[in-house]
């Protein structure tokens, strides 16, 4: 009579048996040859319940669904929002940007960087907050310095999103330093100096974007926009690189729920 393996699985590789061979095998020992190796195989599955429940505690199991409030995109107030011919002439000359670093890449990368230009590693977030806005202005103490006091102690203000530095960065790193100053930007006012690294990077982001990338440009389009919406005059030196980034990002990354709309 054939076992209830033998019944529910075609045989592949013929086994001799002799008699009853369970009781003349040890499952706890090596086998000794190929034809007890199969048996072994097959008496352990054999053993095998049909059926496994595993005991599970409910207190254990974390929610499955998390409501995570996501904070509106502030409209425009009159008169604050570029338009439209405006909007798809920076996507254009954004366009030429990201492809003039694409095709010069590699002759920036292989440029030689200045012995004072010492790139954090990739994880270093105090590190790269510095490097990229420099030590007063992450610390909150550029307006109390004069240029003459900081000249071009690139330490203390900043470095510039130079394309030999930019074109040296990989993906992963691009996606860490947006994130970082990002953040650092959620509590903050607008500086230049961060617009320009703001720039750079998006620009050397590669499309099609990692989620984690399209959630950290809708914050980024989102805080310009709150921004935005508390200026008190259409004159604010600030205004024109807010209106760019909600462009860029809305416009050329195709995040159009966030994008100026024509008056």
């Amino acid at each position: 009579m054939k076992s209830d393996v033998e019944d529910l699985m075609p045989r592949l590789l013929p086994i001799e048996c002799s008699g009853d061979t369970s009781t003349l095998l040890n499952l706890d020992g090596p086998p000794r040859n190929p034809q007890e190796y199969l048996r072994q195989v097959q008496l352990e599955a054999a053993l095998c319940p049909e059926v496994v429940v595993a005991q599970i505690d409910p207190k254990k199991l974390k929610k499955q669904t998390v409501n995570i409030p996501v904070a509106e995109c502030h409209a425009a107030p009159a008169g604050f929002s570029p338009s439209l011919a405006w909007q798809q002439r920076q996507v254009s000359n954004f366009s030429h940007v990201r492809q003039s670093i694409t095709k010069d890449r590699q002759h920036w990368s292989s440029h030689s960087l200045d012995d004072n230009v010492v790139m954090p590693k990739q994880a270093d977030e105090e590190g790269w907050k510095s490097f990229c806005l420099g030590e007063l202005l992450n610390q909150g103490a550029l307006s109390s310095h004069t240029d003459a006091e900081t000249g071009l102690d690139y330490s203390k203000v900043g470095f510039p999103p130079f394309l030999s530095i930019v074109s040296r960065l990989s993906q992963s790193t691009v996606l860490t330093v947006l994130d970082i100053l990002i953040n650092w930007f959620e509590d903050r006012d607008f500086e230049p100096q961060l617009g320009h690294w703001l720039y750079a990077l998006l620009a050397a982001l590669e499309k099609p974007l990692l989620p984690e990338a399209h959630s950290s440009i809708r914050q980024l389009a989102r805080r310009c926009a709150r921004l935005r919406s508390q200026l008190a005059s259409q004159d604010d030196d600030n205004l024109p690189a807010l209106n760019l980034l909600i462009c860029l990002v809305a416009r050329y990354f195709e995040q159009n729920d966030l994008a100026d709309q024509p008056e």
